[in-house]
């Protein structure tokens, strides 16, 4: 049997205002021909579907189409709800999607698997949809489930317990934060560890393969336990991280291989720093005039209008950052004191800009001018 792991679909995100849908209808798209092309038998999502709890009805309609281009290239569905998704939304319609299509939004029926056979017998699919302890420790009567991993813990004890008794191959499919994932920038949120929110490895043992969603980059924790992340980038921080799935193959013994199988990225992401006129003029920064851009500019002061100006050059540049380089270390000094040490007018129009530009005071031109101004000033009031 052949299975594609994939997660973190995140239908209706923005990119720095921008809309993705159509980016991710043509990755999805592509996804249905990997299918095709490799003769997938299921499609694993594993949780964050939707980007929100209350989705458009144009992330609906991207939802339906996908589900129904993997169908027709001739796989079965398995998709589990994460923390971005509501349940009841995503699974209200489960029970009208065509046969192969599974929606798991229940935490009871976790421990129940969906089985699919192939030339070697059944392959049992356990689906565990988000657990928030505090949402759901009233479903299990004296179990106390006061964190992600107790709550993981104890439902993948129901999956072992089901397995023992079925016999069989089997897969997992969870969305969590579990321990060893890499704590990089594009993750969902700041990986605590040791916190209540990371789920131990101990918790997956059992099932020929784990199929984890929630981390937004492709993660391997071991050889059975894997991420897929994010079929599109959804952050600067994520732009040296593959987009693609887990082609996972199971054989008559359990788990025989798993490849990766990257996606398109329909536009690279791309950081670029240097002062703003090299960004607006420099030749270095051509080939990245296509890209998303996170433009850093490193000037001593803020610049007029940074974002209009680089999206001449750069349509796509997403966001600016004023970064600069090289400024003298705060004095410590507040203004009120600078103001009280000025010795005359040249001193206390630099204590301002060094207020103003974070210590940064006067350059030596500026000095020029400022006692040009101050002189003309002296003069008009001497005649006056």
């Amino acid at each position: 049997m052949r299975i594609l792991h994939t997660s973190d679909w995140h239908i209706g995100r923005s990119f720095h205002g921008h809309a993705t849908l159509d980016a991710l209808r043509g990755v999805l798209s592509a996804l249905a021909e990997q299918v095709r092309e490799n003769d997938v038998d299921v499609v694993i999502v594993a949780g964050d579907v939707f980007d929100s709890a209350a989705p458009a009805a144009a992330c609906y309609t991207l939802l339906t189409d996908a589900l129904r281009s993997l169908s027709d290239a001739g796989a079965q569905i398995i998709v589990t709800s994460g923390n971005h998704d509501s349940a009841a939304r995503l699974g209200f319609q489960s029970a009208l999607l065509r046969d192969g299509i599974h929606v798991v939004t229940d935490p009871l029926s976790a421990g129940t698997p969906i089985t699919i056979d192939d030339a070697h017998g059944p392959v049992h699919f356990y689906g565990i949809p988000f657990l928030e302890p505090a949402l759901v420790r009233h479903l299990w009567d004296g179990v106390e489930l006061r964190s992600q991993h107790a709550t993981v813990d104890h439902v993948m004890g129901l999956v072992r317990a089901d397995l023992a008794e079925r016999g069989g191959r089997s897969v997992a499919i969870a969305h969590c934060f579990a321990a060893g994932v890499d704590a990089t920038p594009g993750v969902e949120r700041e990986i605590r560890q040791g916190s209540l929110d990371v789920v131990a490895m101990s918790a997956f043992d059992g099932p020929d393969y784990v199929a984890l969603g929630h981390i937004h980059g492709r993660q391997q924790l071991s050889e059975r336990v894997r991420y897929a992340g994010a079929p599109l980038h959804y952050s600067f921080g994520e732009a040296d991280k593959p987009r693609g799935s887990w082609l996972v193959e199971m054989d008559a013994g359990g788990l025989g291989s798993v490849e990766w199988l990257g996606l398109p990225v329909p536009r690279r992401l791309k950081t670029v720093r240097a002062t703003l006129d090299e960004l607006l003029t420099d030749e270095r920064f051509a080939p990245d005039e296509d890209a998303w851009i996170c433009a850093q500019y490193t000037d001593a002061t803020p610049q007029l209008d940074p974002m209009r100006r680089l999206q001449a050059r750069f349509p796509f540049c997403a966001t600016v950052m004023h970064t600069p380089e090289g400024r003298s270390g705060p004095d410590g000094l507040t203004y009120s004191r600078r103001v009280r040490a000025a010795r005359s007018d040249a001193e206390l129009v630099d204590a301002f800009l060094s207020h103003v530009r974070d210590g940064e005071g006067a350059t030596s031109r500026e000095a020029e001018l400022i006692a040009d101004v101050i002189d003309e000033r002296s003069l008009v009031e001497a005649s006056s």
